[in-house]
């Protein structure tokens, strides 16, 4: 199961069961795997999406969302126009964070510095959570779902780590990084074969205090200059959070990667 710490986890951590929101129609045909960023307990922020409105924690300062629970309500607001799309949003496994002098907070893998992200990388804990959401699409595979019917996205770190899953030997539908960089980007290549053409939606605010926008922006210079399918959507005076304007866009990416009539 996908919270044991078994099945190759050679690193012994706890991985809690995801949550998962099931599809609003009964043929499941797609899934989005949702990750959040590094452990911090998020304020509540109201966003709008044409007519619906809801309560919708995402980060307003520091870093990102504390659990899959952080990201759980963009389920119901993205579910209208995604009915055959199943929801997945899993919880990373609590470990020493450096950035916040050791404290245990759940994480894909360790922070030391925020103004020095593409040095001193967590690589072994990358490449550990990488594994793990493998395991999450092997099991959606298993489930009778394509991995070329599965998104990966996240928010910060968990951007980050959706960002590095263009390397895997899945071949996906599409890749969702929202406030976040491409992690170990001195490892080529950046993307295997089998992404060569799955698309990319890369979002950042201009005045991130957290993920500094330069950083984003170098991963998409990267990932272009690497033969990506990528766009770069900036928002201007958008910090370390998200905006309707974005989750508009990621709604509009979703129905394009499913093939989903847009209403």
């Amino acid at each position: 199961m996908a919270g044991s710490s078994e099945n190759g986890n050679a690193a012994g951590l706890e991985y809690p069961e995801p949550l998962v929101l099931q599809s609003l129609k009964p043929e499941h045909k797609s899934t989005l795997i949702m990750l959040h960023g590094l452990g911090e307990e998020p304020p509540p922020r109201r966003l709008q999406i044409g007519q619906a409105e809801l309560l919708f924690e995402v980060v307003c300062a520091r870093v990102a969302g504390d659990t899959g629970m952080g990201w759980a309500d963009i389920g119901p607001l993205l579910q209208p126009d995604l009915p055959n799309t199943q929801f997945v949003f899993p919880t990373a496994p609590v470990r020493s964070i450096t950035l916040n002098d050791g404290m245990r907070m759940t994480g894909w893998y360790d922070i030391a510095d925020l103004n020095r992200l593409g040095a001193d990388q967590d690589a072994e804990s990358m490449r550990e959570s990488k594994r793990y959401i493998e395991q999450l699409v092997q099991q959606q595979v298993d489930a009778g779902i394509p991995s070329s019917s599965i998104v990966i996205g996240g928010f910060s770190q968990g951007g980050a780590m959706a960002l590095l899953m263009l390397r895997s030997k899945f071949k996906l539908a599409g890749i969702i990084g929202l406030s976040s960089y491409m992690p170990l980007h001195e490892e080529l290549p950046l993307i295997s074969e089998e992404n060569r053409d799955t698309p990319v939606l890369m979002c950042h605010g201009d005045c991130d205090q957290v993920v500094h926008f330069k950083y984003g922006e170098a991963s998409y210079e990267l990932l272009k200059e690497a033969g990506g399918k990528v766009a770069f959507d900036v928002y201007e005076f958008m910090g370390h959070e998200a905006c309707p304007e974005e989750l508009q866009a990621v709604r509009n990416f979703l129905q394009s990667c499913f093939a989903v009539k847009k209403q």
